[in-house]
């Protein structure tokens, strides 16, 4: 007797809960938009008109491929549900609508754009379909009513995370642009210390390397060696011989340290103090990577790398850029130990009345930080200039801007090779001559460390880690080896 009242009811409620789904997903697909294109197709809906009170029509933030968007969705996710085409175009038109006079609403309020304004932000974008084809969807007044408030209570608090961290800079100081991309990447990896989802938003890469990868090294008996191979670290000494350098600068030399990942495994700092410590260089340059995971504390890479330094005394100073693993907090406190940050930046070394500058740019990889124009502000067109950046995934539009050297990493020469094949894996969409090395990219020159540290797991197969001694010479240039 019961079976047809369960039935009914049940009917009503997934009837009640694609109406939700399609709300959530109208609201969030202009979001959504707007993180993958950023300023593309982002025109106003207002077109910039404003009103005799001052205040614009609706506001920048209204955009065409937003409005657009949310009604496809609607499209998308009615076709995805079962339901009817018109049925999801037309909350999505509803829901949009709603969501458009509530902006017009606000500005008549003298409120800014993002301004919040909690419950009226959500309640005429989820109300207005409500209202209008509840009756058709079969949703009752209190089920309708309990859908607003689903919607308006998740909707706000999506809201509040759009404003309060995508749109909001982390701190005082804050030096890249405004981007949805990079401040949900910020947030998933340097922002969210100690806070208790963070192994969650990032499980992938706990799934991928610490389970599966680790298991596999395990099962084939080889972890225990790589680890090992992840210890023995090379000296590497390579010369650059370039016609075009002050004379004063004969047989300069630069260590260059990439990736070091100083927390992947115990022994690593020691081994490397061990190696740096018997070198005397000119100049310093650290490529980036300075903790091995990309999220959670990096207290003790900190640490490490401050017990590393003192090891190091370059007559010219340490400079530093930033690595995809890497977050803005940590440059002050390794300012404090007297590096130098060169955050799209540039330093210029004097000797003998002659000059070199180093230009550094932020992680071209991840957090697509990298601002070469900003990096060669200052720098004379005919002056020497050294490159250091992360990843050699730039050297295109590098080479544009005139540095005679590029210094590089990230790659970690692959860090696992296959003999006769060679790495597998690069994170690197560059030519396989770029990915370890010496090379060549027109009139510029470049060198891809294999890095220090290990990254993922701490092993390695077929590809050593690495300091590297680089010494400047003024002569004829030769012709670039390919690294062994």
């Amino acid at each position: 007797m019961s079976s047809p009242n369960i039935l009914f009811r049940s009917h009503i409620l997934i009837a009640n809960l694609k109406f939700l789904i399609l709300l959530w997903g109208i609201n969030l697909i202009p979001v959504f938009l707007a993180y993958l294109m950023e300023e593309k197709w982002d025109t106003p809906v207002d077109r910039g008109i404003q009103l005799s009170d001052g205040q614009p029509l609706l506001g920048n933030h209204k955009t065409v491929r937003g409005v657009v968007g949310g009604v496809l969705a609607g499209g998308a996710g009615a076709l995805i549900l079962n339901l009817p085409l018109w049925f999801g175009v037309s909350i999505g038109i509803l829901s949009m609508a709603g969501d458009l006079l509530n902006s017009f609403i606000k500005r008549r309020m003298g409120k800014t754009e993002g301004q919040e304004f909690p419950v009226m932000d959500q309640f005429l974008e989820g109300g207005l379909p409500l209202v209008v084809l509840a009756p058709i969807a079969q949703v009752s007044l209190v089920g309708g009513i309990f859908i607003l408030l689903i919607f308006v209570a998740t909707a706000h608090a999506g809201a509040k995370f759009l404003n309060q961290v995508l749109k909001s800079e982390p701190f005082a100081g804050y030096t890249r642009r405004l981007r949805y991309r990079t401040r949900f990447r910020e947030w998933r990896g340097c922002q969210t210390i100690g806070y208790p989802f963070h192994p969650i938003i990032n499980i992938e890469r706990t799934l991928y390397y610490h389970l599966f990868m680790k298991t596999v090294f395990k099962g084939l008996g080889l972890y225990e060696r790589g680890k090992q191979n992840a210890l023995d670290i090379d000296c590497r000494e390579l010369e650059f011989v370039f016609p075009d350098l002050p004379r004063g600068f004969d047989r300069y030399t630069i260590l260059f340290i990439s990736d070091l990942h100083l927390d992947c495994m115990e022994g690593i700092t020691e081994k490397a103090r061990e190696i740096v410590y018997k070198l005397s260089p000119d100049l310093c340059i650290l490529g980036g990577d300075y903790r091995t995971e990309t999220w959670g504390s990096y207290s003790i890479a900190l640490e490490n790398i401050k017990n590393l330094l003192a090891d190091i005394c370059p007559k010219d100073g340490i400079f530093a850029v930033l690595g995809n693993h890497d977050c803005l907090e940590m440059v002050t406190p390794l300012r404090k130990t007297g590096v130098r940050f060169l955050v799209n930046d540039n330093a210029v070394i004097e000797r003998s009345g002659d000059r070199i500058w180093i230009a550094g740019v932020d992680d071209p990889y991840y957090f697509e930080g990298h601002d070469l124009e900003d990096a060669f502000i200052g720098i004379p067109e005919n002056g020497f200039s050294i490159l250091a950046a992360h990843t050699p995934a730039i050297y295109k539009a590098a080479v544009g801007f005139g540095p005679k050297l590029y210094l590089c990493g990230h790659t970690h020469g692959g860090q696992v090779q296959i003999p006769g094949i060679g790495p597998v894996i690069t994170h690197a969409r560059v030519p396989r001559k770029m990915v370890y090395g010496q090379w060549q990219f027109d009139s510029m020159m470049g060198y891809t460390s294999s890095g220090l540290g290990t990254s993922g797991l701490p092993v390695r197969f077929g590809c050593r880690g690495e300091v590297v001694l680089i010494r400047l010479k003024r002569g004829i240039k030769q012709p670039i080896r390919p690294s062994e």
